[in-house]
């Protein structure tokens, strides 16, 4: 390839055809930025990028004394693959000024395939490497022909360089890169070309129209923000509704999102009493004596008490140390070890005393009957009062028929006695049955009524108790 030296209106008809290829090869990148945004906006789950801006060429062969040109376009087609890799192609048309002093030009314009790799994950600076093939068009002096290439001196290519992406917006970054360009055929230059331009990334899906992209979106479906990976905060209380348990109340974070009204720890779903501080032992609820009984269950809620009196204090009303409920004596004051009674047990020693504590028995039986049963009961509930009371319990009959039969019968009726006690629910071990037989008398046996009374249980007038008859 030589220089040519024109005439003034060659120069003139040269520099307006230029002019004109310059205006077809903009409007060509702009035709295929176009048609590259429709490609896009029919694809689903694709990255892809185009890039548009102005390239910078120098020839490096010793044979041409060529200065470096500005010129434009330059623009580039990608779509990212995997792993770091993408492929696409890229376009390149600009001026060379071949003698400067002279005012020649050569036009030039590339075309290649290529493969990027990425040096990196970062979102804001990202270099790369690339590498390709193609071809370029170096056409020198009054070419006519007109199309991408308006020559038929095209030479094969391989390129490989480095350029970086510097981002702008989630979806325009800047982009810079340098290369160097082998020819192939002896009608070509070996060549550097940089370019300096903006890239629109863009391709991927965004079902729910939130600016974030599927692929990132935690919550594709629904929209969002892009602070919360693309999920809502419906109560604005910063926490998104996928990791907020209350997503439609405002709540605190360490409790999940959900609210605290009463700001005791605990939220107010799971609070028992959401409007008064409490513990956590309580549900929730305060417990003002601290007796373990919630004040909103305790009865007694300023005096510690008991869960089993409905939160209040058993009661001593005779004040011996025996709660009531425990008492048998509740009203007298007495010893624990005798159940809340006195140690004396002179309630029982006074009934044991009254002449009328007798219990009558028809001629030979020993079956209780009339009011010796209440009489028993009565001498039992005091038993039970006094549990170390200990009583003897003695039977009698009278003269009326042998004495041995006597002595039986006698035996029969203190036993009587004695079942009927532990049947009243004292020990058996505290009561000592004795029969008398005809030996006790208390009137004489030759009148009716006398032998009436001998046939009979009564008292001594002490602890232990005799039965006589």
């Amino acid at each position: 390839m030589k220089s040519l030296y024109l005439s003034d209106k060659s120069k003139f008809d040269k520099r307006q055809s230029n002019i004109m290829k310059k205006t077809f090869h903009f409007s060509l990148a702009f035709t295929l930025l176009m048609g590259v945004n429709m490609l896009v906006a029919q694809t689903e789950e694709n990255p892809w990028a185009v890039s548009i801006g102005a390239n910078l060429v120098s020839i490096q062969d010793d044979d041409v004394d060529a200065g470096t040109s500005f010129g434009v376009p330059a623009v580039s087609l990608s779509r990212y693959i995997a792993g770091g890799f993408s492929i696409g192609a890229q376009y390149a048309a600009n001026n060379i000024s071949d003698a400067p002093t002279e005012g020649d030009e050569l036009g030039y314009y590339s075309l290649d395939g290529i493969v990027k790799y990425n040096l990196g994950k970062s979102d804001k600076v990202l270099p790369y490497l690339f590498a390709g093939y193609g071809f370029t068009n170096f056409s020198e002096g009054d070419v006519e022909s007109d199309g991408m290439f308006p020559s038929t001196e095209v030479s094969r290519t391989v390129t490989g360089g480095a350029g970086v992406n510097i981002r702008l917006t989630d979806n325009l970054k800047a982009n810079v890169s340098a290369s160097y360009r082998s020819s192939s055929e002896n009608y070509a230059y070996n060549h550097l070309q940089h370019t300096v331009g903006v890239s629109y990334i863009f391709g991927a899906n965004d079902a729910d129209k939130d600016g974030v992209s599927d692929e990132k979106d935690v919550c594709p479906e629904i929209p969002g923000l892009k602070e919360f990976d693309g999920c809502p905060d419906t109560d604005g209380d910063g926490i998104p509704d996928n990791k907020d348990a209350c997503p439609e109340e405002a709540g605190k974070a360490e409790l999940n999102g959900c609210p605290d009204a009463d700001d005791d720890g605990i939220a107010d779903a799971q609070d028992a009493c959401p409007n008064e501080a409490g513990s956590a032992e309580m549900n929730g609820c305060p417990d003002s004596d601290g007796d373990g009984v919630a004040d909103k269950d305790d009865k007694c809620p300023n005096e510690a008490g008991v869960a089993e009196n409905d939160g209040c204090p058993w009661a001593d009303s005779d004040n011996d140390g025996v709660l009531d409920k425990d008492d048998a004596c509740p009203e007298e004051a007495g010893d624990a070890a005798n159940n809340g009674c006195p140690a004396d047990p002179k309630a029982l020693v006074d009934m044991l005393a009254n002449e009328n504590t007798v219990i009558l028995f028809q001629a030979s039986s020993a079956d209780i009957t009339g009011d010796a049963s209440s009489l028993i009961q009565s001498l039992a509930d005091l038993l039970s009062k006094y549990p170390n009371a200990t009583i003897n319990v003695n039977g009698h009959a009278s003269s009326d028929g042998s004495r041995a039969y006597n002595q039986k019968l006698s035996e029969q009726r203190a036993n009587a006695v004695k079942a009927a006690l532990v049947a009243g629910g004292i020990a058996e071990n505290r009561i000592n049955a004795t029969g008398y037989g005809e030996d006790k008398p208390v009137q004489s046996n030759n009148t009716k009524k006398g032998r009436a009374a001998n046939r009979r249980v009564d008292f001594d007038r002490k602890v232990e108790i005799s039965v006589q008859e």
